[in-house]
């Protein structure tokens, strides 16, 4: 979970209830956490998360010190307080938290969950129900969705300091960081509450009933290793062949470092210092100094290796140098860009009437599909992939009037 999700400063107010309805919430200090590293003991936490309710989640990864990411930390929580810390590392099967999760009698309560459902999806964990409070919050018009934001929005609550940037997979954990796992868990259940007493109030919560309904189900993304990542570097379009055949041999030299080091690729070699020497190849060590991201450090550690990348690239036959594929835009009916202009139009106009943002009344990626099926009614509007019955219902008589009209 991040804390800060597409917060924009750190004190604005979420949209929702007055100011003067808040309720002081003591600041939960405990550490009384019980790690977790042995399977008996994950057997017996799972056994006992089973029982109908609702838990909380939250997770902790180490992207930012080690490559590939490893899970790192599940923290878990019960409304009675009790938070456990599970410790992924150590015990490597996860598989008796799978049937906590997909029991339909346990809620499972956790904030900007995509990374932290994606992580356990890939473990072969599902879950039955969710219920995410940063998608709560945007359906109640809150501009800040960091859960430091929220807490203290709704409950008066202020986090322990912030240690996101951690390495979490280190051991054992401080104090600090054990305060500040509990606490991203601890205080989801209330503001659950807050926030589902609001949505109900306003007829909007079974809007994000559903759509916490569709981010469960969600299949996970399996990463699979593509040989063409490097084309997706900004600059990389507008390289030469010569040019692309260096950057692809610079990208795979930094993958290669980055595993063998277990070290993230960007602390090896940024983005823009890759595509920097496919413009403008160095023949030795002196034509590195002038790259932006080549330090000295830098130069003394994989100097020579990015030297020998580059006269590979430049000995190969123009026969294997990487050529992009050019897939020109699939042409739009007239009638068709009439329709998505009307339909941005029309997201604009009524955002301001519903207090939500306008990518959430109609997404996107939405929006084509609309207007390429031009339902002529509400049903056949929510029979399209990804319309959602809650968007049907409350915005499908005006969504069809806009594509009807001349």
């Amino acid at each position: 979970m991040r804390r800060d999700d597409g917060a924009h400063g750190s004190h604005a107010r979420a949209g929702g209830p007055p100011a003067e309805g808040l309720n002081r919430v003591p600041p939960i200090t405990t550490t009384d956490a019980r790690w977790i590293e042995t399977p008996p003991a994950l057997a017996e936490v799972s056994q006992r998360l089973r029982a109908p309710g609702e838990i909380a989640l939250d997770t902790e990864g180490d992207s930012l010190h080690h490559y590939p990411e490893r899970l790192s930390l599940i923290q878990l929580a019960l409304p009675s307080s009790n938070v456990w810390l599970v410790d992924p590392l150590a015990l490597g099967d996860l598989s008796p938290l799978a049937s906590v999760f997909a029991a339909p009698s346990v809620l499972t309560v956790l904030h900007a969950g995509d990374n932290d459902l994606v992580q356990l999806k890939r473990r072969g964990i599902a879950f039955a129900a969710i219920f995410d409070t940063s998608i709560a919050a945007r359906f109640l018009g809150a501009k800040a969705l960091g859960l430091d934001v929220l807490l203290e929005t709704y409950l008066e609550v202020e986090l322990p300091p912030s240690k996101q940037r951690d390495d979490w997979s280190r051991r054992p954990l401080s104090e600090a960081q054990r305060r500040y796992a509990a606490a991203d868990v601890l205080h989801l259940f209330a503001l659950k509450q807050k926030l589902t007493e609001e949505l109900a109030r306003v007829g909007r919560l079974a809007w994000v009933e559903e759509e916490c309904a569709a981010l469960a189900a969600l299949p996970a993304v399996e990463r699979v290793p593509d040989p063409n990542a490097f084309a997706g570097l900004k600059g990389a379009r507008d390289l030469s062949p010569r040019g692309l055949a260096i950057l692809r041999e610079l990208h795979e030299l930094r993958e290669g470092l980055a595993r063998t080091m277990d070290r993230p690729p960007f602390k090896i070699l940024g983005e823009e210092t890759l595509v920097r020497l496919a413009q403008t190849p160095p023949a030795d060590l002196s034509g590195l100094e002038g790259i932006p991201g080549c330090t000295p450090k830098v130069i003394a550690r994989w100097g020579e290796a990015v030297l020998s990348a580059v006269a590979r690239a430049q000995a190969l036959p123009e026969t294997a140098w990487p050529t992009l594929e050019r897939h020109p835009r699939p042409r739009i009916p007239g009638i068709v860009a009439r329709r998505i202009e009307a339909l941005r139009q029309w997201r604009k106009d009524a955002s301001p009437r519903f207090g939500l943002e306008p990518g959430l009344l109609l997404p996107n990626r939405l929006i084509t599909t609309v207007a390429l099926a031009g339902p002529r009614d509400p049903a056949t509007l929510a029979s399209l992939d990804g319309v959602r019955r809650w968007r049907a219902e409350i915005l499908g008589a005006e969504i069809v009037a806009v594509l009807a009209a001349p």
